[in-house]
């Protein structure tokens, strides 16, 4: 911890151009296991192929619901196919006229569609009950994708249901295989050609259950959440969306610059030529030592600020010195007392180096500002592959996060994937917090 006050005035933001990301979306199918107990490979081969469909969390989700519960949603799944079918064979035959009359077609579909969304809610909900599927309940599913999916969802379920009785009867064959071999009614060599033909079988049962429930999971994604193109789309736009945060932030920094410049250091060192001027004109060797060294007090306020200036566009330490050594200079320049907690361990990107910083600097600089703060805590710490970043004040509150600063740098933060947050109610305290992927 360490607490440093300064006269100075803190840094601002400086934006800078983000780096692109492409993240595609892939879908996993699992694999199977014979096992040569003949009798027993039909349900532990049931149940192996349920393994497949479990949906991809993230290691903290919670683990996979039990086989059996598994085992009996396939079976059930067979049952809302066989029922699906029966609803679109009857009620689609009943409606195919008017679907085809274009006057009475949007009343024919509604109705077609109403029976549609209530076969795809149960779908839903034996997916979350018995496989322990997840699905957004804001996300809704087009017309289009309703009935593809329940297509899809009949076919695979009595698909299904004819791989499972498939199972059944070669289980029950078995049994007869092993009890003639028990009996010695049958040869060694018509035992092995038996046990061979049906090993291969079973296999390809198996893998179809797989494949079957694999595909099942697909399409219950697909339907129930944004699909992998959406999720594509949906990727591309946010990255327009953030270069065009980055790129409009960076034409504001350079107008900011460039006022500095101008109102500033410009017209210092106008005012400092004039007094060179008048020093060099002025006939009274006192009055021209005085005018002398007013130009060289001058001379060392617009370093002074030349150096501010740079420091705002970029501090040269985040380079040199890091993180902890470049907020110590926030700290230095900042009118208030700063208090600092710095918990990384590890070294981070420099991209991720240079957003803390700036959240950092901009969020002092408004408190320095407009908040009429006493005391300003910054603590920036890194947790597995996040570094956070939190920014507290005790001032009077109602920051804008519409403003140009604070706008800027939620681009920035957004450019590398991060999350910025603003909490500032009126009466203080205001609250700016950010996670950055160290990734």
């Amino acid at each position: 911890m360490s607490t440093r006050p300064s006269p100075a005035a803190p840094a601002t933001l400086a934006p800078a151009a983000p780096d692109d990301l492409a993240r595609g979306c892939s879908a996993a199918l699992g694999s199977g296991a014979v096992h040569e107990d003949l009798t027993g490979a039909a349900s532990h081969g049931l149940a192996g192929a349920l393994g497949a469909a479990a949906p991809e969390d993230d290691p903290s989700a919670a683990p996979p619901p039990p086989r059996r519960r598994r085992g009996l949603g396939v079976l059930l799944g067979c049952a809302t196919a066989l029922l699906g079918s029966l609803y679109f064979l009857l009620v689609g035959a009943a409606l195919g006229p008017f679907l085809l009359w274009p006057r009475t077609r949007p009343d024919a579909l509604r109705i077609l569609m109403t029976g549609a969304r209530r076969l795809t809610a149960l779908e839903r909900i034996r997916r979350s009950v018995f496989f322990g599927d997840r699905f957004p309940e804001h996300y809704k599913a087009s017309d289009q994708k309703i009935l593809r999916y329940l297509a899809v969802r009949c076919y695979t379920g009595l698909l299904c249901a004819v791989v499972i009785g498939l199972l059944g009867f070669g289980a029950v064959l078995a049994g007869l295989l092993v009890t003639g071999a028990a009996r010695g009614s049958l040869g060694w060599d018509e035992l092995l050609t038996q046990v061979l033909l049906g090993s291969v079988l079973l296999f390809l049962d198996v893998q179809g259950l797989y494949s079957l429930a694999a595909l099942d999971t697909r399409t219950a994604r697909e339907c129930f959440g944004p699909s992998e193109r959406e999720l594509l789309q949906q990727r591309i736009d946010e990255l327009a969306a953030s270069r065009a945060a980055v790129v409009q932030a960076v034409d504001v920094e350079r107008r900011r610059i460039e006022r500095d410049l101008h109102d500033g250091v410009q017209q210092r060192l106008v005012a400092l030529a004039m007094l060179l001027g008048r020093a060099r004109r002025s006939r009274d060797p006192e009055r021209a030592d005085a005018l002398l060294l007013q130009a060289h007090e001058e001379s060392q306020g617009v370093l002074t600020e030349l150096r501010e200036v740079a420091w705002r566009v970029y501090p040269s330490a985040l380079d040199s010195l890091g993180l902890r050594e470049a907020l110590g200079g926030v700290a230095e320049r900042c009118s208030i007392p700063l208090r600092i907690a710095f918990e990384v361990g590890a070294p981070l990107p420099q991209p991720v180096e240079t957003a803390a910083y700036f959240v950092v600097s901009e969020a002092v600089t408004n408190a320095a500002k407009h908040s009429s703060a006493t005391a300003i805590e910054v603590r920036v710490a890194l947790t597995g592959a996040r570094l956070a970043v939190r920014v507290e004040d005790n001032g009077k509150g109602g920051a804008n996060p519409a403003g140009s600063g604070l706008a800027g740098l939620r681009g920035r933060v957004a450019a590398l994937d991060g999350v910025l947050h603003i909490d500032s109610p009126l009466g203080g305290p205001t609250t700016i917090s950010a996670e950055l992927p160290c990734a």
